[in-house]
């Protein structure tokens, strides 16, 4: 488009300047044939004086030879004779093509003129032979002739010829000037013309040639500097000229690459952004579990110091206290080694409790898994605790969408659970109150809900409830490890338990059993 465009300003240029050069090779071939014919008038001009001269010679010296008596060289009259003779030739044929590149209406009576003027020389000339053959001394008529030849003949007649002559060419040459000042005036006035028309026409043209070239430029300056800038959004028209297409086409294709870099970039790093907080929560979670676990560790090294050191003592108390007797019967002894026996046996629970929970938190609690029917289960556990406290009410019920279904399970882990359970719902609430156990479907899920309706938990103990050594202030039995050891039980199993409790209105203990344990 472009290249079309300077095509279009060249063939413009081209036309003005063809004009100018037409015009001038016009008004130089005019010039030339005026300067042609100014050079044939001064010409005609010049061989009309030479004839004057030659002619008036030629009378002067048959004049002499008549009024003096001289012989003439009739070889010179001859020769002058012929020059006349030749210069009217030439003036003829110089009149002529004067007539035919003037035109009559300038030249008018030229030709005939030179042939009257021929005619009159050629007449006064036979007029001097005849008056020269006659005795002209003693005839009065042959010198009232000759007077008449010398005044009339060549002082009017000749001498208003050839004058006229003169003036005519002189007016010719006049008027050739002229033609040649009009064509002049008129070649100066056309090139004012042709400048003032050509000039803001060309300067029209650079103007919209250089708009032409310098808007694309502009656009694309333009349209760089924001893509130089960040705007990766920017795109450059495409309906510029051709020789730009290509330059745009790599601009906007660079453009959209740089924008996918960027979105790229972007998206990369917001990826790494978020795998970076993932990884730094990752990491406090980690911290704060370990921050717990050494927490749990030390507070678990305290109370198992504790917990250790009270059985310790006492058997140390009472074989002290047996030793340090003089004499001891028989049934103290008795009485003192079943004290230690005891302590003994609550020391090596308290250990076996610590191995079990320190096995779950290694995922290494072995597990002795059976299918057992969950109805059958649950009803021998109620019956179980029913026995151990009679005055107590304990009730079971089982949604028919769990009436014999079998779970696998390990059914010592899992009545230890239960017993757990049940035993603290006896121990936190009074002797004649209910214990509710039931059994139903929720999610896929086998849900058991044991629920007593005694004290309940304070939202203060609850977050804790599943925690080692954590006992309530008002009861002191026990080492606070039962609910820890049966939330380890369960998830080991694949479960979790929860609990809901309200103070003065009871507890209840919710096991979750994943279903895929059903065969």
């Amino acid at each position: 488009m472009y290249k079309r465009k300077i095509y279009v300003f060249g063939v413009i240029s081209g036309l003005i300047m063809m004009i100018s050069l037409v015009c001038t090779a016009i008004s130089a071939y005019m010039t030339r044939a005026n300067l042609t014919q100014t050079t044939t008038a001064q010409t005609l001009l010049s061989e009309h004086q030479n004839l004057s001269s030659i002619s008036y010679r030629m009378f002067k010296q048959l004049t002499d030879e008549l009024l003096f008596g001289k012989n003439a060289n009739q070889a010179v009259i001859r020769n002058k004779q012929a020059l006349i003779e030749q210069s009217l030739s030439k003036i003829r044929v110089l009149e002529v093509q004067q007539r035919h590149a003037l035109g009559k209406a300038i030249t008018d009576g030229s030709v005939e003129d030179t042939d009257d003027l021929m005619a009159l020389i050629n007449e006064i000339i036979d007029e001097f032979n005849a008056i020269a053959t006659e005795d002209w001394d003693k005839s009065s008529a042959l010198q009232n002739r000759l007077q008449y030849l010398l005044e009339v003949k060549i002082d009017n007649e000749f001498r208003e010829a050839i004058n006229a002559a003169v003036v005519r060419q002189g007016n010719v040459v006049t008027s050739i000037n002229a033609r040649i000042e009009m064509l002049n005036t008129a070649i100066l006035w056309f090139s004012i013309g042709i400048s003032v028309f050509a000039m803001p026409l060309i300067l029209f043209a650079c103007y919209w040639l250089f708009n032409q070239l310098y808007q694309p430029l502009a656009l694309i300056n333009n349209g760089t500097k924001a893509i130089a800038s960040g705007d990766y959004k920017q795109r450059l028209p495409e309906t510029l000229d051709s020789e730009f297409t290509i330059l745009v086409e790599n601009l906007n294709r660079l453009a959209s690459r740089l924008a996918e870099h960027e979105q790229k970039e972007r998206q990369s790093r917001k990826e790494l952004e978020f795998k970076v907080e993932k990884r730094t929560r990752e990491i406090s979670e980690v911290n704060e579990q370990l921050t717990k676990v050494d927490a749990r560790r030390r507070q678990f090294l305290a109370d198992i110091s504790h917990e250790l050191r009270t059985p310790l003592t006492i058997i140390r108390g009472e074989a002290q206290v047996t030793l340090r007797q003089q004499s001891t019967s028989q049934d103290v002894y008795r009485e003192t080694l079943s004290s230690i026996l005891t302590q003994a046996v609550n020391l090596s629970e308290l250990v076996d409790d610590l191995l079990l929970l320190a096995r779950a938190e290694l995922n290494q609690l072995k597990l002795d898994k059976a299918k057992h029917v969950l109805e059958v289960f649950l009803q021998q556990q109620i019956e179980q605790w029913q026995r151990v406290y009679p005055e107590r009410k304990f009730s079971l019920h089982v949604d028919e969408a769990m009436k014999n279904v079998a779970l696998s399970f390990d059914e010592q882990r899992f009545r230890q659970v239960v017993s757990i359970i049940l035993d603290n719902a006896c121990k936190y609430s009074k002797a004649d109150t209910h214990v509710s156990v039931k059994a139903e479907q929720q999610n896929q899920m086998a849900v058991i809900k044991i629920q007593d309706f005694g004290e309940g938990i304070s939202p203060s103990d609850i977050n804790h409830i599943f925690e080692r050594f954590v006992r309530f202030k008002h009861k002191a039995e026990g080492m606070g490890l039962g609910l820890a050891i049966a939330k380890a039980i369960i998830e080991a199993h694949g479960g979790r338990i929860d609990v809901h409790s309200m103070l003065g209105e009871g507890s209840t203990f919710i096991i979750h059993m994943p279903l895929e344990f059903v065969e």
